[in-house]
């Protein structure tokens, strides 16, 4: 747990996952610099724009932890599936994030759903958020330490420059090793993960960080974080109840899946699989 000098590493899209994996083992995370297009973002962010306006900033929980998690300047939209086109068919549906996402949980169960997905606007004066690592929603596998089985990882997209000064994320590149999870670690430890826009953030739901600190005057740091857990697990949305059939109709079988409306199997173990009706995919009793 000593203080680190050196950022996550940078590799682009055409390198091998071999490299990739390796990159996020010794590290706890990987910036896969270009995963979006230009075009892409610039969709995205007018698909969401007006949503986004509407949002009020800060926390409406009374709890302070919870209020110094959510950030006194930072708005936060969800259903992003419903709201946004670009987010439902190509954002998570693209085959770079799934190769990735499928080896990191691969010792977990075959199948995987989204936990959450959600645009976090970190405005000016915001405080930097308290370190978590995401596995906190799933505390028993926090007393196994590094040992314990991958359930969560986590992507973050920059839909703005991420800087230093504007709020970047700050990791703890090692601290998905540590012996004790309970220890979050210091602002000293962290670094900056600095992107480009349409640059992504994948790391292990192990790994220590929380949204900087925004320093400057009038600009704004905005992401968007969408994370991957065991399909024994809880997601942290609702998905079935808030995305609409119809909508889920037009989506494709891997999104349906990722969104609760197909079942989740288990093939490698030999289980008879999750989330079903009559022993049946779910899919069969939706009709899809």
């Amino acid at each position: 747990m000593t203080n680190v000098a050196t950022g996550l590493p940078h590799l682009p899209t055409t390198e091998s996952l071999a490299e990739i994996m390796q990159a996020i083992d010794s590290t706890g995370g990987v910036i896969i610099d270009g995963l979006l297009s230009a075009d892409q973002v610039a969709r995205f962010n007018r698909e969401i724009d007006p949503h986004i306006n509407e949002v009020h900033s800060g926390s409406s929980s009374s709890n302070a932890d919870v209020q110094a998690f959510h950030g006194a300047q930072t708005k936060r939209l969800t259903n992003l599936v419903t709201l946004s086109e670009t987010f439902r068919t190509e954002i998570i549906d693209n085959d770079v994030v799934h190769a990735i996402a499928r080896e990191a949980l691969r010792g977990t169960y075959d199948d995987y759903w989204m936990g959450t997905a959600q645009v976090i606007d970190i405005g000016p004066g915001n405080r930097a958020q308290p370190h978590h690592r995401d596995m906190e929603n799933y505390p028993a596998f926090l007393e196994l330490g590094p040992d314990g089985p991958e359930v969560i990882c986590n992507f973050l997209i920059a839909l703005t420059d991420f800087t230093e000064e504007n709020g970047a994320t700050r990791v703890i590149p090692g601290s998905h090793k540590w012996s004790d999870f309970e220890n979050r670690g210091t602002p000293e430890q962290t670094v900056p993960a600095t992107m480009k826009t349409g640059d992504a953030l994948f790391f292990s739901g192990k790994l220590a960080h929380g949204g900087g600190a925004n320093t400057t005057a009038a600009e704004r740091r905005r992401g968007v974080a969408f994370t991957f857990n065991a399909g024994y697990l809880v997601p942290e949305e609702a998905f079935p109840f808030t995305v609409d059939l119809a909508l889920a109709r037009t989506l494709t079988p891997r999104v349906q899946q990722l969104l609760g409306f197909r079942s989740f199997t288990d093939n490698a173990r030999g289980n008879p699989g999750l989330w079903q009706n009559n022993y049946d995919n779910i899919a069969a009793f939706l009709g899809l």
